[in-house]
């Protein structure tokens, strides 16, 4: 793509997850010419998912990776730009903002953030060897899958007690297996989970294989306290042991709260004028695609706002 360096552009969008490309399609549309910085691994999370049933408008449910694809095809229909290039570092203190790419130094009138959120895994081989065929990060996306079956969710947080209580609704039996002997959930939510009759603990125990051939059907554990081997028999697993918001290049710059993530008040907006957020990287309790998608198109809309108030430099024309 050929630019100035004096070019100002009006939007450059971080990210190319669903809420980065829905705010490219509603801001295309909405004659902002935006620039996408989609990143080396374009996508988000969904490019690593197989199955997506719960994507409005697909009856027979989609593949991530197809669904993706077609966001983005929509988003280009409309001219939208992009770089396949991850963001360095930004420098928001200044106006125009300064968005540094590996290889370019863009300046803005207006950002988004959509950078997500990625799952923390085990970083086990094995693991990473069936994440799609067995192994999940996200319950409410792939709990449907292992509907009257065994899966095992490993965890002791929050997060490993809302999938766990998620799952007890569709699943014949769920093993937590956490590492420690007590959980570090709040207590509502771990009483919650220890009154299902159908959810099991197994204490002071950590994984160390995810078992099968095409798909999984058991784990291998290690008792931390007297490390016996031993192998447990189950038709999925759940990692549920945090997510860790895309947010390091922000650091210095933006409000961030303690994990990590975007501060926004009202919807969509930062603690700097200009400067918004959709999806992941700022929510931590839905995590969905169709939840980043309407935020996405809720960032654009209030961008088109933003832009109308201020006094654009005359210098660039934002790629028009």
């Amino acid at each position: 793509m050929n630019r100035s360096q004096d070019e100002v552009e009006k939007l450059v969008i971080v990210g190319s997850g669903p809420a980065g490309l829905t705010a490219a399609i509603y801001a295309a549309r909405g004659n902002l010419n935006p620039l996408v910085i989609a990143g080396r691994e374009a996508g988000g999370q969904l490019t690593s998912t197989t199955d997506v049933d719960d994507f409005p408008g697909f009856e027979n449910g989609v593949q991530g990776p197809e669904l993706m694809g077609k966001m983005r095809k929509q988003a280009e229909r409309f001219n939208t730009r992009f770089i396949s290039e991850d963001v360095v570092s930004v420098d928001l203190k200044q106006k125009p903002f300064v968005v540094l790419t590996e290889r370019s130094s863009l300046r803005t009138n207006s950002l988004i953030i959509a950078t997500g959120a990625s799952a923390q895994w085990l970083n086990l081989d094995s693991e990473q060897k069936f994440r799609g065929k067995g192994v999940s990060a996200c319950a409410v996306c792939d709990g449907f899958f292992f509907k009257g079956k065994v899966v095992a969710v490993v965890g002791g947080g929050d997060t490993a007690m809302r999938e766990a209580n998620y799952l007890s609704k569709l699943c014949q039996q769920v093993i937590v297996i956490h590492r420690r002997d007590a959980l570090r959930a709040q207590p509502a939510l771990q009483e919650l989970v220890k009154s299902k009759s159908n959810v099991e603990f197994v204490w002071n125990t950590e994984i160390t294989e995810v078992l099968g051939q095409e798909k999984v059907t058991g784990v291998k554990i290690r008792n931390t306290q007297t490390g016996q081997i031993s192998e447990l028999a189950v038709d999925g697993l759940f990692v549920a042991i945090g997510h860790e918001p895309n947010t390091g290049f922000l650091k210095g710059e933006l409000a961030l709260d303690e994990k990590g993530y975007i501060v926004v008040t009202g919807e969509t907006k930062t603690n700097i004028p200009g400067v918004f957020v959709a999806g992941d990287v700022a929510d931590h309790k839905y995590r969905q695609a169709v939840t980043a998608a309407g935020a996405g198109c809720k960032a654009a809309f209030d961008v088109e706002e933003y832009l109308e108030k201020i006094e654009l430099p005359t210098e660039g024309n934002g790629g028009v």
